[in-house]
């Protein structure tokens, strides 16, 4: 599952117009925020491939034809379904290696599920499904190129980070476990089942180092966005205010059983947009 601020979850009351997404992106110039549009779109289509019921070999060529779609894409023939992205393109230059990035990121999903990556796959998968979304989103706010891709490299690991933690009960109903392997092990879990993983007593204390890498992941956004323009990095800091937010609820609540849903209440939303969206 990619990171609420493109591909919003359905099951948590995120599509585009009730998702912290919107709200974040709202506060854009037209320009921008359609752009900004765009990638949502293209997330949003190719994630639903991903998590269809639909047979494997099926969900792999849709995703295939995505592929193609983003190769034509940039070599001046867009097929209709992307025929309102090239002035976007053209505009942020945006970059085609990046929507390929999403695509192989929600592919890596369709083969086989998800279950127990090595950290470095995780990581792999954190920057292909959010941290390439982000390196979209960074031109189209304006950000300088440095900063843009080291904001979107940590911008987009603690998102998705946040939403792995959130979202254990709900991936594992799929059969889907994105905890690594290497803490599953050092807490003395070896199964790679995820409906057993997700009952172990053992759980918080895989989560435990989650928790931080994402931590310490929004502080170096923080960093990043502290020496920019406030308003260039408005909507980012809007999402980095919600999802820090639900993170530590996340804490609050504890990841032992039982493990209810956490979501952040409107006032709390509102209060981030209040402070975040008029500076």
């Amino acid at each position: 599952m990619t990171l609420d601020a493109a591909v919003a979850n359905p099951s948590d009351g995120t599509s585009a117009s009730g998702s912290s997404f919107y709200a974040a992106m709202r506060i854009l110039p037209r320009e921008q925020r359609e752009a900004m549009f765009q990638i949502y779109s293209f997330c949003r289509q190719v994630d639903d491939i991903a998590d269809s019921e639909g047979p494997r070999p099926e969900r792999l060529a849709a995703i295939q034809r995505w592929r193609d779609d983003i190769d034509a894409l940039y070599q001046g023939h867009p097929p209709a379904r992307l025929q309102d992205y090239v002035a976007s393109v053209r505009h942020f230059g945006l970059k085609r290696e990046d929507f390929l990035a999403i695509i192989d990121g929600m592919e890596m999903d369709i083969p086989q599920d998800i279950r127990a990556p090595d950290l470095a796959t995780l990581d792999l998968y954190c920057d292909r499904v959010a941290s390439a979304v982000g390196r979209l989103s960074v031109r189209v706010f304006g950000l300088g190129e440095n900063d843009g891709i080291l904001l979107a490299h940590h911008l987009g690991r603690a998102l998705q980070l946040t939403n792995i933690l959130r979202d254990i009960d709900e991936d594992a109903s799929i059969g889907r476990l994105y905890l690594p392997l290497e803490g599953l092990l050092h807490a003395g879990i070896t199964s790679n089942d995820p409906l057993k993983v997700v009952a172990e007593p053992a759980l918080p204390k895989v989560c435990a180092p989650l928790v931080e890498r994402a931590r310490s992941h929004f502080e170096k956004a923080d960093e990043v966005m502290n020496r920019n323009s406030r308003r260039v990095v408005r909507a980012p800091r809007i999402m980095s205010k919600y999802y820090r937010a639900i993170l530590e609820l996340l804490v609050e609540r504890g990841f032992a059983l039982p493990r209810p849903a956490v979501r952040l209440n409107k006032m709390a939303k509102f209060a981030i947009i209040l402070r975040y969206a008029f500076i």
